[in-house]
């Protein structure tokens, strides 16, 4: 039975001698076994084995060990190494016999130590020069085996052989972070070379990540959990004395990228839009960023939005933002192998924050020449963008357009020679300032400059004399200098000393307030003595001073006072209603005369204006009417002596109404008209009436005359029974005044008359106390038909006759008698 088994399994039935062979057994495995005998009446006990018996090949020697080699020989040294027997005959190797013979000899002598296991062993104290051969047996518990084949005769020397390498790794490898990565190689040569790892030139030392291995044959840099600085160039170098060889590899660890480097920079904020920017992340993770990831979040909610992740430049435009809200950004970048983690904006609102710069202040212009000048001009604000650019324009002052100076850009200076003026032409110019959002308002035009080479000081004035004075005062007056200096004179300074002072006054301070070649000396008192120069004044400066020649003695001059009469003075003067009246004259005297305007001897009407200047005096009346007509008088007055003058105005109008219009000779056709003239012409003859009509159940009047000269009508064409009115105007060269009209309506009717005697009145019958009379119709009605008779008695001898009543027939019975 096995014995790891309970069961018996019978091996033969019949065995008649004292051994048995056991067959089909399994190698390895352990039995126990037990024999009976038998006789015929039966079976007896059984005998066991008493321990169980393992199941193997029949212990040898071991065979002869294989695949001796010489590994290195120097001059006093042999190094061997061999491979284990096939067989070790059934039982483990116990140890190995190196031997050794020197050629020549015919023994081999053992080298080895007792109880050597290793198959590696250096035979050491040879001499130089001498050749051996070597061979090893196994032994195990039986004994010694057969030795191996000898060794070729090896000659003790030292052997050269130049180092050489055989890599297992390419020039470039790239690793993730935190993986491992290893570099390793075989190598040879004689003597055994010095192996050397250096990384970016500097030698790698172990540490707890990098550990270095290196056998005779092999060599190994290892590196467990990589980072990003393993990153680099290594080297490995195998060097003995007859040279070295280098094997390089570029290693990259790649890791996602850093975060982009911020803060994030708003370039352009508008109510719609942003335009951001960052810096590219510190570390790209040792592979290229293939893009950003941008997304934007309002401040108010929870949610980030995606706005792009196909960009590569560091600058994205946000848009599709709601004016007045807040916003952060958030921007990741992204290699092959992964994204990084984010960078987070501030907070900005989205409002316009940019804008184009705003106007320069006036400029200055300096330099000026016949054909240019320097324009010079302070930076605006730049509205938020950095300006890149100035517009320099030019106009001559009379002109609307503005031309640009130049096409050329103008930055950063702020000053700039503007060429190609006209010598003569006045001119303006004006800067504007432009960034990238777009060109600002133009600063102020500067002050007019005549395109003119510089100017120099002026020659004094010509010929100054005093030409007239007062008790206060004193009129002077000259001739330009002869030379201005190439500079329009601005004006003159006058100044005024009392004869035995030193000092000078001026009489003006500025010399714009007298820019022509005359002045009035004022505030002198009266009776002193004084003397007068003047000076000329141009861009440069003042000229030399010319001296009136003699000193002037301060007092009155009487001069009578002296009309000099306008053409709107003449003895009349005619002036068409509505139009402006205008009275005016030149007045001289000395003391300047008092001015007094008068009409019909009473004080003007107030809505005059009088004017009175130191040379004369105007009368004017806008709008004028009719009764602004009349006798006008100017009178002057000084001390010595008055005039007056006076003048007709008639001012030219439209006439009056006509006068007592009368209707009479009214017919069933026709009526007649007289008027009378108005009592106002107009200051025109009138040159015709107008005279219309109008039936008084229509609101149309109907002109029947327009040109009569005469202040009669007949009226004709009237329908018969129909109620009319009448109205007449009068007409001038001026116009038409208005309509004179009937007080009540005219009927256009014939005029009635009392009809003639009734005929042939007589009486057909009497009684006691009445009369029948009868009669015929009268010859004539009167022009109306008739409506009735009177019967009226009388008692003889009586004066009156007594009405009896109105009948309508040609018959009537009167009683009551």
């Amino acid at each position: 039975r096995e014995s790891d088994h309970r069961a018996w399994t019978p091996v033969t039935y019949t065995v008649t001698r004292q051994n048995a062979t056991v067959q089909g057994l399994i190698q390895g495995k352990a039995y126990f076994f037990r024999i009976a005998a038998e006789n015929i009446i039966g079976m007896g006990p059984f005998t066991e084995t008493t321990k169980e018996i393992l199941i193997r090949d029949p212990i040898t020697v071991p065979d002869r060990p294989e695949d001796l080699e010489v590994k290195a020989v120097t001059k006093n040294s042999v190094t061997l190494t061999w491979n284990p027997p096939k067989y070790n005959g059934g039982s483990d190797i116990t140890m190995y016999v190196l031997e050794s013979r020197l050629i020549g000899k015919d023994k081999f002598h053992k080298v080895t130590k007792e109880k050597m296991l290793d198959r590696k062993f250096t035979v050491e104290g040879l001499k130089e020069g001498d050749t051996y051969e070597f061979r090893v047996s196994a032994c195990n518990i039986v004994g010694q085996g057969k030795p191996s084949f000898c060794t070729k005769p090896i000659t003790c020397k030292d052997e050269i052989a130049p180092p050489t390498l055989d890599l297992d790794f390419r020039d470039k490898l790239i690793v993730r972070v935190g993986e491992a990565f290893s570099l390793t190689g075989r190598y040879s040569g004689k003597p055994a070379p010095k192996v050397t790892w250096l990384k970016d030139d500097i030698v790698v030392k172990e540490d707890d990540r990098i550990k270095i291995k290196t056998t005779p044959t092999t060599l190994c840099l290892g590196i467990v959990k990589s980072v990003r600085e393993d990153t680099g160039r290594y080297c490995v170098t195998v060097e003995n004395s007859t040279g070295s060889r280098k094997g390089f590899c570029q290693v990259h660890v790649v890791d996602r990228p850093s975060p982009p480097v911020g803060p994030v920079i708003f370039d352009e904020v508008f109510k719609d839009h942003m335009v951001v920017s960052w810096k590219p992340p510190l570390d790209d993770g040792g592979s290229e960023i293939t893009n950003y990831i941008i997304e934007k979040k309002d401040t108010h909610k929870d949610l980030w939005m995606p706005v792009t992740s196909a960009t590569v430049k560091t600058t994205c435009k946000i848009p599709k933002l709601l004016e007045g809200r807040e916003y952060q950004i958030r921007i990741y970048a992204e290699n092959l192998y992964g994204i990084s983690d984010p960078l987070i904006s501030d907070e900005m609102k989205a409002k316009d924050r940019f804008r184009v710069p705003d106007a320069p202040e006036q400029p200055i212009i300096k330099d000026v020449t016949k054909d240019s000048a320097v324009v010079v001009w302070n930076k605006p604000y730049d509205g938020g963008k950095p300006i890149t650019n100035y517009i320099v324009e030019k106009k001559e002052t009379m002109a609307t357009r503005w031309v640009k100076a130049t096409k050329d850009p103008i930055f950063p200076g702020t000053k700039f020679k503007v060429p190609d003026l006209l010598e003569g032409c006045q001119y303006e110019f004006r800067v504007s300032a432009e960034n990238e959002i777009g060109v600002g308002d133009p600063s102020p035009p500067s002050k007019p400059i005549f395109a003119r080479d510089p100017i120099a000081k002026p020659s004094p004035p010509v010929n100054p004399e005093a030409v007239d004075k007062t008790k206060n005062s004193v009129d002077l007056s000259w001739q330009p200098p002869r030379h201005d200096g190439n500079g329009k004179i601005i004006g003159y300074l006058i100044e005024f000393q009392k004869v035995g002072d030193e000092g000078w006054k001026q009489a003006n301070l500025t010399a714009d307030s007298c820019p022509e070649t005359n002045y009035k000396v004022t505030g002198l008192t009266e009776g002193l003595t004084y003397k007068f120069r003047v000076k000329a004044v141009n861009a440069a400066g003042e000229s030399d001073p010319a001296h009136v020649p003699d000193p002037v003695e301060v007092k009155d001059r009487l001069e009578p006072p002296e009309l000099i009469l306008d053409a709107n003075m003449a003895r009349e003067q005619h002036v068409k209603a509505g139009d402006t009246l205008r009275l005016s004259a030149v007045i001289k005297g000395v003391p300047f005369p008092k001015v007094t305007w008068k009409k019909e001897d009473h004080e003007v009407s107030p809505k005059a204006d009088i004017e009175v200047t130191g040379v004369g005096s105007k009368l004017e009346i806008r709008n004028t009417v009719h009764e602004d007509g009349g006798m006008y008088s100017l009178t002057v007055e000084n001390p010595a002596g008055s005039k007056t003058v006076s003048v007709k105005v008639v001012v030219l109008d439209k006439p009056g109404p006509p006068r007592n219009l009368n209707v009479s000779d009214v017919r069933s056709d026709s009526c007649y008209l007289t008027w009378m003239e108005p009592e106002d012409d107009g200051g025109s003859v009138i040159t015709n009436y107008v005279v219309e009509r109008k039936d008084v159940a229509s609101a149309q009047w109907v002109a029947i005359s327009s040109s009569s000269k005469k202040r009669s009508h007949m009226a004709k064409y009237l329908m018969e029974g129909t109620q009319y009115l009448f109205r007449v105007a009068a007409e001038n060269q001026y116009g038409r005044g208005p309509y004179v009209e009937t007080l009540k309506p005219i009927k256009a009717i014939d005029p009635l008359h009392p009809p003639g005697p009734p005929k042939n009145l007589h009486h057909v019958d009497v009684d006691k106390t009445e009369v029948s009379l009868v009669w015929n119709r009268p010859d004539r009605d009167g022009g109306a038909e008739i409506t009735g008779y009177l019967v009226e008695y009388q008692e003889d001898g009586a004066d009156e006759w007594t009405k009896f009543q109105t009948v309508p027939m040609l018959d009537c019975v009167v009683t009551g008698l």
